[in-house]
């Protein structure tokens, strides 16, 4: 597995990271083992989480950060990763509520310390935004957990680029390094208008890669493979045998169509699958990007794996998403 360092930070990480928001949950905990240990195995040493994982289902609270927790503790690799976790979401019955203010991410930090059995987290994101606090205030408590050792290197997940921008220029007037990742969704496909239904989601838009081009601020994408679109399931006549899917809500248009019909033909080319193809073209980009890949399957897992060995120039990456001929 290649490994890239984090701009700003000491974190070498592998450049696919490993979703986990569906191990010790969704998937049973024997196949979730082995998921993770397959991952390391391969190299990988970038594991992603939240609090807030596995909340919809009818278990334990934030059971993906208490598998996780158990999984190191059972292998003693604790000191080999690179963990992140994510906190400051609403709650889930309460979705208009929101929840960064500091005692509310102090109560999500703590917690996910305690969960994961760790005395540190390497890399922590505030989840979602509340424009309506200061970003003073968010600098400075993450800042104190900073000061006790307790995160490493804070990023940020659903916020626009204004908030960012706001939030580092602050932190730089400080002396602090500020947000060094952002986890928004991206993929190679461009989601339908009105698509998202959560209206506290960001996607990263052509301005927003642009602006990860400027600064060079690491992107850290979920959804990364556009929930199986580039698997080679999905054609312009299977909107019905998918129907209901979020996959043909958010992405079944003529544009991602021509994008799949010219991932599916440089993967041809290259002998690749076109699931690794579009991957790929993530990490071409001329930035850090590190594209989170949630796999429930071995064989996906390997796949997924393999994109980071399929090396693409950028210019025949950027020609993968132009617009419909």
């Amino acid at each position: 597995m290649k490994l890239k360092v984090i701009n700003q930070t000491d974190l070498t990480a592998s450049v696919i990271s490993l979703g986990t928001s569906d191990l010790g949950a969704s998937v049973p905990e024997r196949e979730s083992e082995e998921l993770l240990n397959l991952y390391t195995d391969r190299g990988g040493n970038f594991v992603d989480t939240a609090e807030v994982y596995a909340n919809w289902l009818p278990i334990e609270p934030s059971s993906s950060e208490r598998f996780l927790g158990k999984w190191m503790k059972s292998r003693g690799n604790r000191n080999d990763l690179i963990v992140a976790t994510k906190g400051g979401h609403p709650r889930l019955d309460s979705m208009t509520v929101r929840r960064i203010n500091p005692a509310d991410i102090t109560v999500d930090v703590e917690g996910s310390l305690r969960r994961l059995g760790v005395d540190h987290i390497d890399l922590y994101y505030l989840h979602r935004d509340d424009p309506g606090v200061p970003v003073e205030t968010i600098v400075e408590t993450l800042e104190k957990f900073v000061r006790e050792g307790k995160i490493r290197y804070y990023g940020c997940s659903n916020w626009t680029i204004a908030r960012v921008e706001q939030a580092n220029e602050y932190a730089r007037g400080k002396g602090y390094i500020g947000f060094v990742a952002v986890q928004n969704l991206w993929n190679l496909a461009e989601v339908n208008p009105g698509a998202i239904q959560d209206p506290t989601q960001v996607v990263s838009d052509r301005e927003f890669v642009e602006w990860h081009r400027r600064t060079g601020i690491a992107a850290i994408p979920y959804s990364s493979q556009a929930n199986g679109f580039f698997s080679g399931r999905h054609r312009r006549n299977t909107a019905a045998e998918f129907a209901g899917s979020g996959v043909v809500r958010t992405y079944y248009s003529e544009t991602n169509f021509a994008r799949l019909e010219r991932v599916e033909r440089l993967a041809r080319e290259l002998g690749a699958a076109s699931t690794q193809v579009a991957l790929a073209y993530l990490l071409a980009h001329p930035f850090p990007v590190f594209p989170i890949v949630g796999c429930k399957k071995k064989e996906h897992l390997l796949d997924s794996l393999s994109a980071a060995d399929l090396e693409l120039d950028y210019d025949t990456a950027a020609s993968l998403a132009v617009e419909a001929d």
